[in-house]
């Protein structure tokens, strides 16, 4: 049998714990025996900025770059990420997105406004859109910084991985008093998606 490949770009806003899911997702890949590569950009990752990743898995990767147009999956943690970096996405990839809105400083001064059809845009993009308030979960967990991992769990449908995997990254990668509630964020964003 031969071991899928694929392409992950993941798409935030500094402080949503966008590199920790794609170490997470990492570590979840290379337990699964998997090549992995991945190129971050940090941006101005403290001050509310862009920050992505691109994750590429495989039996051997050579490139940590995606392409535009090649993504199998977008991973966005905020909505107008999801639109900056839809170019990305080839024909027919699926889209994971957090319903949330963050405003941008631009926005916040009056600048810019916060554009008001976003979904239909990306529903433009690909009929593959999955839109889940990750916030929303988090929150009613008590833990909004479990927003990444909702995430992750949501977007596990769309990658070849055991659910036990996820575990072992997050154990892997998290002090262990922080294990416990990541993975109730992973199992509570998997219940999220049902995808057909």
């Amino acid at each position: 049998m031969s071991v899928p490949k694929g392409d992950v770009f993941l798409a935030g806003v500094g402080g949503q714990g966008t590199l920790l899911a794609s170490e997470v997702l990492c570590e979840a890949f290379l337990l699964s025996g998997f090549d992995v590569k991945k190129s971050e950009v940090h941006g101005m990752a403290q001050r509310g900025g862009a920050v992505t990743t691109h994750l590429r898995f495989g039996p051997k990767v050579y490139s940590p770059l995606i392409e535009p147009g090649k993504a199998d999956l977008l991973i966005a943690f905020e909505k107008v990420e999801a639109l900056r970096f839809a170019h990305y996405l080839r024909p027919g990839g699926a889209m994971v997105v957090n319903a949330q809105e963050i405003f941008p400083p631009s926005v916040g001064t009056g600048q810019e406004r916060y554009p008001q059809d976003v979904v239909e845009r990306l529903r433009a993009v690909t009929d593959r859109l999955h839109m889940v308030d990750a916030f929303a979960t988090a929150l009613s967990m008590h833990e909004v910084r479990a927003v990444n991992m909702v995430m992750v769990g949501a977007a596990s449908h769309f990658l070849p991985l055991p659910e036990n995997a996820y575990e072992e990254a997050l154990k892997a990668r998290l002090p262990g008093k922080l294990v416990a509630v990541n993975v109730q964020a992973f199992h509570a964003g998997r219940a999220l998606l049902q995808p057909t």
